[in-house]
This record gives structure tokens, sequence and C-alpha cells, in this order.
């Protein structure tokens, strides 16, 4: 599919849709519009709008679990409301928490909020993601779900210059079903994702 210029290929297994890598935005471009989202902590919109993710995450952790925010941002609002509620939080992000330290460690969960749709291999930083989960932990991801491919072409998503790949339900899904994990999806352009407990162990985590 080509679009104003611009091509999308279709995976025909996950169901995802990428724009053409000749057609990514430099790293230039991506931390200027980065700069321009407003994600701040304190505001009460914003939080509602994490708290998406978050009421159902933390419906599912034990008290002070250790997690990632894998694509903070420059406001890590998401960091900040984990915290409040008694979760240890470490960051990353390649452009405002570049330390990478954080990446050798093993968490409880790891949440990335609308980050994934910028991941320029995102199979690469799928593995990536799973690879920092503990055994019973989760994976929480929010992005906006593609549905109506007749829309694609209008889709506001779409029309971020930063957006490069679109996931669907089924995308989330097979990817937890390829490593053996569940994926719940609590509410629409959220999934969990969990990776299954060692026998006897459920450490840092609710069932």
């Amino acid at each position: 599919m080509t679009l104003g210029g611009v091509t999308y290929w279709s995976c025909g297994t996950c169901e995802a849709r990428f724009l053409d890598p000749l057609h990514h935005p430099s790293p230039g471009e991506e931390y200027r519009r980065y700069l321009s989202h407003q994600n701040d902590p304190d505001d009460p919109g914003y939080r509602k709008f994490l708290g998406r993710l978050t009421d159902p995450l933390l419906a599912r952790l034990l008290p002070e679990s250790s997690g990632l925010d894998y694509g903070c941002g420059p406001g890590p609002a998401l960091a900040a409301v984990l915290r409040e509620a008694g979760h240890r939080m470490a960051l990353y992000d390649p452009f405002f928490c570049p330390d990478e330290a954080p990446l050798a460690e093993h968490y409880d969960f790891v949440t990335c909020t609308e980050t994934a749709e910028h991941f320029h291999r995102p199979a690469d930083e799928f593995d990536r993601l799973f690879g920092l989960v503990r055994p019973g932990g989760w994976l929480a991801i929010m992005t906006t779900f593609q549905t109506d491919d007749a829309s694609f072409a209008d889709w506001r998503y779409r029309r971020d210059p930063t957006h490069v790949v679109f996931y669907r339900h089924a995308t989330l899904v097979h990817l937890a079903d390829q490593r053996g994990w569940t994926c719940e999806v609590p509410m629409n352009n959220v999934a969990l994702m969990r990776r299954p407990p060692n026998p006897g162990d459920n450490e840092g985590i609710v069932a």
C-alpha cells in the first residue's frame, strides 16, 4: 500500500502494518517531535489516560514490585504513578534516559506506553522487552490498535511521522503465543502479557 508517496507493508502472520524503512524519520526528527508531547506527570487528564494501563496492571501486582518504564519520554508520568502506588521503578528511553544499565536487569513488570508504534525494528525491540521480564511477570503495552483497513489512509494515528508500525489485538496475542505467554486485553488499546511463572514460584506478581 502506498499513501502520499510512502509505502506500508503488512505481515501476513501477525497482521501488523509497518512503514517502509526508507521512509523512517531521522533521530533528529524524532527527537524534535517528542519534545512537543505534553506528558506532564501532574496533569490530571494525562494521568487519567495512563490509568487505562495502570489500573488493570496495579490490580495484578504484589506490593513493592519492581518495574521498568521502557520509553518513558521527557516526563516519566507513568513511573510517577506507579511509584506513588508503592512500586520501584527504573527508566529507559533512547532519547531522554539513554543509560542502558537498567536493561541489564530483570523486573516483575515492564511498561511500554505509546512507544511500540515508534519501533524501527519491532521484532528486536519485543525480543528485548520479553527478555526483561522475570518468570511470572508482566509486559504491559499501550498503543492504539489498528482496526479498520478502509480508514487507514485517513487515520490520525498514521499521520504522525514518528509512528512507523501499527498493531492489532491479534498482533500482540501472536507475539505472546510465540513465547508461551498469555495475553489479556482488559480494555481497548491495552495488552497485558504474562510470562509463565516457574513451578512453585509466584514472587512479585498476583495471579
